[in-house]
């Protein structure tokens, strides 16, 4: 008899997919949420599993359940928990199930603070290119996968992208704990979400504890540029090979990337920036471990797309010879990430007009303590502009919200312009459309609903 399992907040990410994934594999899926939007509700309800109405409801929950599985999503005191610890029923987090269904498997892991969406998907995209049998969790939906997330009995290794945050409403361990890989790899470090940890030290110490508990015998891969990587890499532990990493060799060539290799030749990839040929080299350095050729990897690298939101191109106005005009959309949020993709954007087109603009979105970014981490991040660009929205702030718990002129004074740009209301923003953007050739979004928000079609239709 298949097993019955019930996903307490079915609505998240990670939770739905798993829940596809194991649906697929012929359990018995039910779940619950109080809140469900698209892309999650509409792949659930195609595939029947969209609860009937949200909410939470404890006489979903009983003694034929072989177990449940809890998202981040739901509070510790959420209905169905507590009667499941009643009923003294079986209660994972989906860090902690993925586990125990991929003992048996080969568990490569990858972690850091920027880049693990984007390695993880070169990796999957890879092994699906040379028709490998694998499983994996990936945190973004990615070009050529249906789904986020394959759980099969057979698949010999699985490839986790590993995030540091808590697991459940009852476990605040991080992720990537519980899945105990035998290839790990962190791509970086960058303290960016202040309000989970509070210090640099507390941070880090999430990534010290994922290299310290890794099995005898495994492989940790690092990029070495990284100053805080370098040294929990250098940390005494004779029973795993460490191999640090460091950007591909690459050339740019009329705003096209080429990936230089060892015999000489070019192969052109469609990502491009520092921090890319360092994702590139993670992702080599993995599927070397995992039997992939260095001319198998080059071969099936050329046909990957970047992931969405990650330098995508929205819009773009080809010239004479190389792009003149494009809207580029980034996820970078955090400073390091903010610096990275504009360097690479400027150094990608060199000759061309830059204008950056960051959105503020995240509750680190919106605390005057944390405010001063982006100072000079935004200087590679030729006009820089930053967004936040002043209807959020009376919801901080900050009884000190931060201002215009506090923005201008952390980020330290000459000539910083600072908007609070997308509609300035869009028009400001317009206007600058005739100065202006490069023209490069980031945030993990939606800049207060901005139509970035419509906006790319009148930037180029």
């Amino acid at each position: 008899m298949p097993q019955a399992i019930h996903f307490i907040s079915i609505g998240g990410s990670a939770m739905h997919n798993l829940a596809l994934a194991l649906q697929q594999q012929g359990y018995l899926i039910t779940g619950s949420d109080d809140e469900i939007y698209d892309p999650s509700r509409t792949r659930l309800q195609q595939n029947g599993l969209l609860p009937t109405e949200t909410g939470w409801f404890p006489d979903k929950i009983h003694a034929e359940l072989d177990a449940i599985i809890v998202g981040m999503h739901a509070h510790r005191n959420n209905p169905e928990l507590v009667k499941a610890q009643e009923l003294g029923l079986t209660i994972y987090s989906y860090p902690e199930f993925l586990y125990q269904q991929s003992q048996q498997k080969q568990r490569v892991v990858i972690a850091g603070s920027h880049g693990k969406t984007t390695i993880t998907a070169i990796i999957l995209h890879v092994l699906k290119h040379h028709n490998r049998t694998f499983d994996y969790l990936v945190g973004e939906q990615i070009d050529g996968f249906e789904t986020m997330a394959k759980l099969t009995p057979d698949a010999p290794v699985i490839v986790i992208e590993g995030d540091e945050y808590a697991s459940s409403p009852i476990d605040s361990r991080p992720k990537f704990l519980h899945y105990q890989p035998h290839i790990a790899l962190i791509s970086g470090i960058a303290w960016d979400h202040v309000n989970i940890y509070p210090t640099w030290e507390a941070y880090v110490d999430q990534f010290e504890s994922l290299a310290e508990a890794m099995p005898k015998a495994g492989i940790l891969a690092f990029d070495e540029s990284d100053d805080m990587l370098d040294v929990i890499g250098q940390k005494e532990r004779t029973d795993i090979t460490k191999i640090p990493y460091e950007a591909h060799p690459s050339e740019i060539v009329s705003g096209q990337t080429y990936l230089l290799t060892r015999q000489g030749a070019k192969i052109p990839v469609q990502l491009f920036g520092e921090y890319n040929m360092k994702n590139i080299a993670g992702a080599m350095t993995v599927c070397d471990r995992i039997g992939i050729t260095e001319d198998q990897f080059y071969a099936a690298i050329q046909s990957f797309k970047p992931v969405a939101l990650r330098l995508e191109t929205i819009a773009e106005k080809t010239g004479a010879g190389s792009a003149s005009k494009i809207l580029f959309r980034d996820f970078a949020h955090s400073p390091a990430k903010v610096e990275a993709s504009t360097k690479a954007v400027k150094k990608q087109y060199p000759g061309q007009k830059l204008l950056t603009v960051v959105e503020l979105h995240t509750l680190s970014s919106l605390t005057k303590t944390f405010l001063g981490e982006y100072k000079g991040t935004l200087n590679a660009a030729d006009q820089a502009v930053v967004y936040f929205n002043d209807h959020t702030r009376p919801y901080l718990d900050s009884a000190d919200p931060i201002t215009s002129e506090d923005v201008i004074e952390a980020f330290e740009y000459p000539n910083l312009h600072v908007f609070t209301d997308s509609l300035a923003l869009q028009s400001y953007l317009v206007k600058q459309r005739d100065t202006a050739e490069i023209f490069l979004l980031m945030s993990s928000g939606t800049f207060g609903s901005l139509d970035l079609t419509f906006l790319g239709k009148e930037l180029l």
